[in-house]
């Protein structure tokens, strides 16, 4: 046996790769379809009902032409079902099955996958500038990735924020359900789009939550998110660094018995300042959380789908908007938990523990 043979027993054939490969040019083609169908309103329109490519075109002020090739690309594919297979072009009637509606409108269903979709094609139109960061060393920012981004990713994590996180997944905790329970404050550190904010807010109606986010784009949102979802009068957001020196966490007035941060501290350039003002500002016996990325405890080749997934998103997003900002640690999507631990013991916390919360892409950690 040779040595290459040796270290890479399952290294797969051309014709492998080459199939591997052909499937994925299809699978970005349906991608770049479903962010046309979204972007253009076609799906929310399909799902009111059936429509030719004229209705449709009509409905979402787009061009007979386009919307009829759209059309057909997605019978093709399978997302869409024709009535009438044999009319003329233009009569054919177009049909949005009940299963692809919830994937691609429902967005409290967490099948509701159609923002990975739109966050994958909206990255494509940066390639340039990530080949760019790729050869210098810098990176490509949040700002600069623009509105496909934030509300992508918004989009992505509402139905979990708004659903199991604040229902299932923090009552299981007890230290954290009695936090709930008494109507304690809560802070949200990367807060976004507010969606775990207002979850919270709105399945505990005791509780005050304070949001902190560095982009002043998500903050307004976030802003009359909590407006529209009634929990305006016990949610704020801040338009602030948590990590600064001039952020929240210097004095009494801003402990909370829970500081949390959902799916962001990978993104962060400085974590470790991050996670340093979290201490600072949690009450005497509170609870810091972090809940971050369900990768891989040690890196191993090949990896399953979500390992995949979440290199794929760090290639991409996470790991040039962090080296985007000056002396960044450069952390990316896949930080693994010896990372956190690493970050945690270099801002002040004796260590980290795993909590026994079960979902397939996130995991719960408790800073102690």
């Amino acid at each position: 046996m040779t040595t290459d043979a040796m270290t890479a027993p399952n290294t797969p054939t051309a014709e492998e790769v080459g199939e591997r490969l052909f499937a994925a040019v299809l699978g970005t083609q349906l991608v770049q379809a479903a962010y046309l169908g979204d972007r253009l309103g076609y799906y929310r329109t399909l799902a009111a009902g059936p429509r030719t490519s004229t209705e449709l075109a009509a409905r979402t002020a787009t061009a007979e032409r386009y919307a009829r090739e759209w059309l057909e690309h997605q019978a093709v594919a399978g997302v869409l079902t024709v009535d009438d297979p044999d009319a003329a072009p233009t009569e054919r009637r177009f049909r949005l099955p009940a299963g692809a509606a919830e994937v691609l409108t429902d967005v409290l269903s967490p099948n509701h996958v159609l923002p990975l979709a739109r966050m994958a094609a909206g990255q494509g139109r940066h390639l340039d500038a990530l080949a760019d960061a790729y050869r210098s060393g810098g990176g490509v920012s949040w700002a600069e990735f623009g509105v496909d981004a934030r509300e992508s990713q918004a989009a992505a994590n509402r139905p979990l924020f708004l659903g199991a996180l604040p229902r299932d997944y923090l009552p299981s905790v007890p230290e954290i359900r009695a936090v709930l329970e008494r109507g304690g404050r809560i802070a949200d550190i990367g807060c976004g789009f507010g969606w775990s904010a207002i979850g919270i807010a709105l399945a505990h109606p005791a509780v005050t939550v304070d949001g902190f986010d560095v982009d002043g784009p998500s903050i307004e949102t976030a802003r009359q998110n909590a407006v529209e979802a009634g929990v305006a009068d016990r949610v704020r957001f801040h338009h602030v660094d948590a990590g600064a020196d001039a952020g929240p966490g210097g004095g009494t007035e801003d402990r909370y018995d829970l500081v949390a941060a959902f799916e962001c501290v990978h993104d962060m350039p400085h974590p470790v300042g991050v996670l340093a003002a979290m201490r600072r500002m949690t009450a005497p016996g509170g609870v810091v959380l972090v809940v971050d990325e369900r990768v891989a405890d040690t890196f191993a080749a090949p990896g399953d789908d979500v390992e995949q997934l979440m290199y794929g998103w760090s290639i991409t997003c996470c790991l040039p908007d962090g080296l985007a900002h000056p002396g960044s640690v450069g952390t990316g999507t896949v930080m693994r938990p010896d990372t956190l631990r690493a970050y945690a013991r270099d801002a002040g916390f004796a260590d980290i523990e795993v909590l026994p919360v079960e979902d397939l892409f996130f995991r719960f950690y408790r800073l102690v």
